[in-house]
């Protein structure tokens, strides 16, 4: 990289569960990294997206929602969530302008008091509420914390998002380049495509089954120049979860696997011939040796 004046660095997002982070990072990157659902928590690595420019990159690190835990699983979200912030050059915490402040947002702002870096409150969903709303929306979070700046975005509409952008660049450190032009994750195609795979569970099912579910990829291999053969486990807590999963006469998993296949085809531009089988394992969330073998591991925090 020549230019002397290029800027470089990571970005946290933090947030409740559901605030819109994974929709910011797709929008920012111009494609699905991370994956998206109506349901909180379903970002469970930190997935990171790359913005890049003729004078700057930003890695962005999605963090899982941060929660109080109710299991070894929400256990490793909530140390992968924090660990990120002491690694970055700036973390946007992210609010979502139709809810009011809450004990989930304070207990984020508590733990970003010991943060050294800029702290940008990023307030999304702002296409929802009126001009007068978003202010009282700010007022409650105006002196929670010395704020970098307070943007206000709608990362499904893209409204300012640009602005955003911009203004972290601004900030950010001369540095490298650190990925090539033409690259928008760190992840292994392996990971994007089990995340597709398990949003679209989430988006097809509800209640106990989304959180209860792991997905493995079995085998990802090209069968001739046109097709990818896929085959991947989907893990349940619960026979009672497989046979939902399964559904009647197999069509709740034939319709996860439709619409995870054109997604999955997308990613690769490639034709997708893909299998999906499911497995029962009783109580995975809470074995750590489950959590690791199902791609969550220790030194990932």
């Amino acid at each position: 990289m020549d230019n002397p004046n290029y800027r470089s660095g990571f970005v946290a997002i933090v947030g409740r569960p559901n605030v819109g982070k994974s929709t910011l990072l797709n929008r920012v990157v111009g494609q699905k990294v991370a994956i998206m659902s109506d349901k909180p928590q379903t970002t469970r690595n930190k997935i990171q997206g790359i913005y890049t420019t003729n004078d700057a990159q930003i890695v962005f690190i999605d963090t899982p929602g941060i929660h109080k835990p109710k299991s070894e699983l929400g256990d490793y979200m909530m140390k992968s969530a924090l660990s990120s912030l002491n690694e970055v050059d700036a973390v946007i915490m992210m609010v979502n302008a139709e809810q009011r402040r809450g004990a989930g947002d304070n207990f984020i702002i508590d733990r970003l008091k010991t943060v050294k870096k800029p702290v940008y409150l990023v307030v999304n969903k702002i296409d929802q509420i009126t001009p007068d709303d978003l202010l009282v929306v700010i007022d409650q979070y105006k002196d929670a914390l010395k704020w970098q700046e307070v943007l206000p975005i709608s990362a499904l509409e893209g409204n300012n998002v640009e602005e955003m952008l911009n203004e972290l660049v601004g900030k950010l450190p001369h540095g490298p380049q650190y990925y090539p032009d033409d690259q928008v994750t760190d992840h292994p195609e392996r990971f994007i495509v089990s995340e597709l795979i398990r949003e679209k569970i989430f988006q097809l099912t509800r209640q106990e089954i989304p959180h209860s579910v792991a997905v493995v990829i079995e085998k990802m291999k090209r069968q001739n120049e046109q097709k990818v053969h896929i085959q991947a486990t989907i893990i349940v807590d619960r026979p009672t979860q497989k046979d939902i999963l399964i559904g009647k006469g197999g069509s709740m998993l034939k319709k996860i696997g439709t619409l995870a296949r054109k997604d999955i085809e997308n990613l690769l531009g490639d034709k997708v011939y893909l299998e999906l089988w499911v497995k029962v394992v009783p109580g995975w969330r809470d074995k750590s040796s489950a959590l690791q073998s199902y791609g969550y591991r220790k030194d990932d925090y």
